[in-house]
């Protein structure tokens, strides 16, 4: 599982970037579940970051563009995974 880490730096780094950019600066708790179980597409990860922030209903389509953004970038140079690995 050498590679396990590299998500966890790679998904922490997408994170820390939404913080920056964007003022999405997740918990420590919420950071470590999404580095545990980073959604699989860009459209989920965004999504779940919505969701730790506490902007679940999706209203603020301009913003959430903007994280949609941040998050393809990150994830487009992401290592194939398997998605139905546990």
């Amino acid at each position: 599982m050498g590679h396990r880490g590299d998500l966890d730096s790679d998904t922490r780094r997408l994170l820390d970037d939404l913080c920056v950019r964007l003022g999405f600066c997740l918990s420590p708790d919420d950071i470590r579940s999404l580095e545990l179980s980073p959604p699989g597409d860009v459209d989920a990860f965004a999504d779940a970051v919505f969701l730790a922030e506490g902007m679940g209903d999706m209203s603020h389509t301009r913003i959430r563009a903007q994280v949609r953004a941040v998050v393809a970038r990150h994830m487009g140079g992401w290592p194939r995974t398997d998605p139905a690995r546990a």
